[in-house]
């Protein structure tokens, strides 16, 4: 009778055994790096800085997700893709990389970063290999919208003060738009002209937001782009600063994308 009693003690043995590894794996990153959800980085684009963001990193965090936001000094796209590189290396884990107007350029290439696990665009410009903003803008229809950029001043650019608002946060309440125009961030030259080495998108997902009233970056041009990167695309209403008065579908987009990366790493 002992030899039954000794064998079922075993079992249990080995039961609590198993049941412990399970924990610990979980305690040490095992199970959770498969479920935990990705850091979000927030890029912004030409003009303005990190601070149009606070919509988006407000909704964010009230979902529990972990926010940071780059301040590109926007003087060169290499300046631009070392500051973003610099907040990615930051954070522990997996991180989203999300980029708005110019800031698509940036997430472009700073996105070849192994923590990057997937890339968002917001009315983005997403060029390819050897392919600047400038090369990308050449292309907009020469009957349609342009961006109301003035020609350099000391080696940056500014936006047209006249014409801020209408081209650029169409949407936007007009003592912000107004606001934004005044304090615009100089563009230096170099990020405009610089071209990406290596399109992360090519190896990444990614997803890509179409604001469909955008005067800086034409829908056509963002549906195109979107559709070369093989991104998901969803559009929406709004201006180029849809980020700024909608932020709620662009918080919607990249929990999305946060939620198809967590369901493919935990596969």
């Amino acid at each position: 009778m002992k030899y039954p009693a000794l064998a079922a003690a075993l079992a249990l043995s080995a039961q609590a055994g198993n049941l412990t590894a399970q924990s610990q794996q979980k305690t040490d990153g095992g199970s959770a790096r498969s479920t935990a959800r990705p850091t979000i980085v927030l890029v912004h684009g030409g003009f303005v800085d990190g601070s149009g963001w606070a919509g988006v990193f407000e909704l964010l965090r009230k979902d529990g997700y972990n926010v940071a936001i780059v301040q590109n000094p926007t003087i060169s796209l290499a300046g631009d893709v070392a500051a973003t590189r610099s907040v990615i290396n930051a954070q522990t884990g997996p991180v989203i990389l999300v980029g708005h107007s110019y800031g698509g350029a940036v997430i472009t290439e700073a996105g070849n970063d192994p923590k990057v696990a997937g890339l968002v665009y917001i009315a983005a410009f997403v060029p390819d290999n050897g392919q600047s903003v400038d090369a990308l803008i050449k292309t907009f229809p020469a009957g349609g919208p342009q961006p109301p950029i003035l020609p350099p001043r000391d080696g940056f650019l500014y936006l047209d003060k006249a014409k801020f608002a209408a081209a650029f946060a169409a949407d936007v309440d007009a003592e912000t738009a107004a606001f934004m125009a005044e304090a615009q961030v100089p563009w230096g030259l170099a990020a405009l002209t610089e071209s990406v080495t290596e399109a992360a998108w090519k190896s990444k997902p990614s997803w890509f937001l179409v604001a469909t009233a955008d005067k800086m970056i034409p829908p056509d041009a963002q549906r195109f782009m979107s559709k070369r990167a093989g991104a998901t695309v969803t559009e929406t209403p709004g201006s180029h600063a849809l980020y700024v008065s909608r932020p709620a579908p662009v918080a919607a987009l990249i929990k999305q994308a946060a939620a198809a990366i967590n369901t493919t790493a935990s596969r």
